[in-house]
């Protein structure tokens, strides 16, 4: 069955609004572009269109630096979960010394927060300054790698 419609071509190609003036969408007879013909501004809005964000929605950075998860770690979480930690094997004994190894729970950078009262070994992949400082004041060293 053939249905009739109305010819698409109409060469005005000069004219900016191609004789519609400023409220014509440019789809034709398909109801517009987007959300056009949905329904939105009455009472009886489609159920196809309602779980739809409407609106701008989020924001992806464009920089692939910004998509990295970096999780930090203070120093005074390391005397927090210290026991723990030796019991799981993060962590070991070696003397005075206590070796620590934060790549196993994923830590990717140490910070300086609180105080250190033991020498450590510390292994992670990033620290600050702060951090590196004051476990090399308590006889510790910190050891980064990238």
């Amino acid at each position: 069955m053939t249905v009739k419609r109305t010819p698409k071509m109409r060469k005005r190609r000069g004219s900016r609004t191609h004789g519609w003036g400023l409220v014509h969408r440019g789809s034709g007879q398909k109801g517009g572009a987007g959300n056009a013909g949905s329904g939105k501004k009455a009472d009886a809005k489609k159920p196809s269109f309602w779980h739809r964000p409407s609106g701008r929605n989020g924001f992806v950075p464009q920089n692939p630096r910004h998509n990295l998860k970096q999780l930090t770690l203070n120093l005074q979480e390391i005397e927090q979960h210290l026991s723990q930690w030796l019991q799981t094997g993060t962590a070991r004994k070696a003397g005075e010394q206590i070796h620590v190894d934060l790549t196993k729970i994923e830590i990717t950078k140490l910070l300086g927060k609180g105080t250190v009262s033991r020498k450590f070994t510390i292994t992670v992949p990033a620290a600050s300054a702060s951090s590196i400082k004051k476990v090399q004041a308590a006889g510790g060293s910190v050891v980064t790698h990238q």
